[in-house]
């Protein structure tokens, strides 16, 4: 665990008398530079003097960039469990940027010492507001990491749609396997909601949409599928659309994000297709949805299939892969294997032309200028997140696509 006093700058003047049994950081916000003539650097340590550990003082130009490095201070430890020393109002306020900078993968637990230094401060409607346009005014500025974002595109979708995959680099997330543009935030994981959408915004950038217009699944690894502007169930993983401007995603770290268009009847769909979906349906299931809701062909529908785990890297219990060998016997290697290897890529092509798609339109993604390499999630870690190489705290890419 770890203990952390939170204070605003007039209550550290009048706390100095204050005596602490321990303490490892203590986070302070000033409105210039670190440091000033009548709270310098050296002075907010002698509070702490005589205490048997000695304090690391975090001292930003704000409580963003404060609470930012003391964040990667515990995530470099490893840590979780934090206890907060205050006062009822730095409780408020930690509070708020607990909800933006942290999940429920970290354990806050506070304690109040500091009442009779408290003063009035802005309504919780207010600091929210303001703490918001704060964090996200400093994460703005922050480099990014692993080099810029670059986005996968497809030749077989018509100009008249906006698409792409995303890939790892290019955004702010600094945890090894979260690094650098990840796309999803996971409450048991360590990236937060505002670092995501950071993220988030400096993809839109570059890839031409505003986060606002953007929509991602709600995955439950089946065939649920959501037709926008009707109500929308609590989870699907299939989305389709006739919505000029608005951006449909598929999330992906192993799972394949699945882009469908149709120039003839304007229409899109995307879908989150891993190997339970796969067997599902989930493919057809989207093609279905804008057959019967836009009036798309088959024979007219274009399908991308992205970055997902390979056959050389994705195994399954025999009992699921001899699922996969029913589609076709080319799905699964060394079926008599204890965990044969499945190709979910080459069985979601099968069921694509099964259902009407022509071949010709449906297009499984390569490497740039390396048309014979196969995309595998788990063979790239500088391109891609991965479920099966990374473990639990995986990143997420995506698959995007709207209607100009």
């Amino acid at each position: 665990g770890l203990l952390i006093c939170v204070l605003t700058l007039n209550e550290i003047h009048k706390a100095q008398h204050f005596k602490m049994k321990t303490i490892s950081y203590t986070c302070h916000s000033f409105k210039s530079s670190v440091g000033t003539d009548r709270f310098a650097r050296s002075s907010l340590q002698e509070m702490f003097i005589g205490f048997s550990d000695s304090p690391q003082v975090l001292c930003k130009s704000s409580l963003s960039a404060a609470l930012y490095d003391f964040k990667q201070a515990i995530d470099k430890e490893d840590i979780s469990n934090v206890k907060i020393v205050t006062s009822s109002r730095g409780r408020g306020l930690f509070q708020v940027y607990q909800g933006l900078l942290f999940t429920s993968a970290y354990n806050f637990e506070y304690s109040i010492m500091f009442d009779n230094l408290s003063c009035d401060c802005c309504p919780p409607g207010q600091c929210t507001a303001d703490a918001e346009r704060e964090l996200s005014t400093f994460l703005q500025h922050l480099p990014a990491l692993k080099g810029d974002i670059a986005i996968l595109r497809s030749s077989l979708i018509s100009d008249c749609f906006g698409h792409g995959f995303s890939t790892r680099t290019g955004g702010i997330s600094y945890i090894s396997t979260l690094s650098s543009l990840n796309l999803f935030c996971n409450p048991r994981r360590k990236d937060s909601r505002a670092v995501v959408a950071e993220n988030l915004r400096r993809l839109g950038l570059q890839a031409g949409f505003h986060p606002h217009q953007f929509n991602l699944i709600k995955c439950n690894h089946a065939s649920d599928v959501w037709v926008m502007g009707k109500p929308a169930p609590d989870s699907y993983d299939g989305m389709v659309t006739n919505q000029v401007g608005v951006v449909i995603a598929a999330p992906g770290a192993d799972c394949m994000p699945l882009l469908f268009t149709d120039p003839v009847a304007k229409a899109i769909g995307v879908a989150h297709a891993g190997w339970k979906g796969t067997l599902m349906g989930i493919a057809m299931a989207t093609v279905n949805a804008m057959v019967s809701e836009f009036g798309s062909r088959p024979a007219d529908i274009v399908c991308v299939i992205g970055p997902s785990v390979g056959p050389c890297c994705f195994t399954l219990e025999q009992d699921s892969a001899r699922e996969f060998h029913a589609i076709h016997p080319d799905c699964v290697r060394h079926i008599d294997s204890s965990r044969p290897y499945v190709d979910i890529r080459h069985a979601t092509r099968i069921l694509l032309e099964r259902g009407g798609i022509k071949p010709e339109h449906i297009e499984d993604l390569r490497i740039p200028h390396k048309s014979d390499s196969t995309l595998c999630t788990s063979c790239h870690p500088e391109l891609f997140f991965s479920h099966v190489r990374d473990g639990l705290n995986f990143g997420t890419q995506i698959g995007f696509v709207w209607i100009k």
